[in-house]
């Protein structure tokens, strides 16, 4: 083996650590902020720190459900498309966003489990996928919008 080659089963716990560590990472940024800063519009876009989440949440099921789990959009009760994804109901708040990420990660968690990385998937709308394709787009997403909310928040914190 060469010294980048990484045994199939620590690439799949390093997978695993990575997302972990961003789910969390998105979550964190919610730690310590009222309703109103969690909801505050800061960019000309819809994104808030809890839309973010609620995007979040709304990609990873989107990923683990309907394209590893062969469930639609439709019969999962999701949006159709990202930017709808981000817009926050009168009733969301912090605590029902945050538990409804935790639950997505747990379904997550629950539909990928049995699976090898190298397991073709065929529920996303543009043709099959590997296993481990879904995880590296997962990820790609979870620190794309870490980033965003780091940013929001230091926006929120200052004003």
């Amino acid at each position: 083996m060469g010294s980048f080659d990484v045994p199939l089963e620590d690439e799949r716990i390093q997978l695993d650590a990575f997302v972990e560590e961003y789910r969390s990472a998105i979550e964190a940024t919610l730690d310590g902020l009222t309703e109103e800063q969690a909801r505050r519009r800061l960019v000309s876009s819809a994104t808030t720190l809890l839309g973010l989440l609620k995007h979040v949440t709304w990609m990873q099921r989107i990923w683990f459900e309907e394209c590893v789990g062969g469930t639609s959009r439709r019969e999962l009760g999701l949006v159709q498309i990202p930017d709808e994804s981000f817009r926050l109901a009168d009733d969301d708040t912090v605590a029902s966003v945050t538990a409804a990420h935790r639950e997505a990660c747990a379904t997550a968690r629950a539909v990928v489990a049995d699976l090898p990385l190298d397991a073709v998937v065929t529920g996303h709308r543009t043709g099959p996928r590997t296993l481990r394709w879904v995880y590296l787009q997962v990820l790609r997403e979870l620190a794309h919008h870490c980033g965003h909310a780091d940013i929001l928040r230091e926006q929120v914190l200052a004003g």
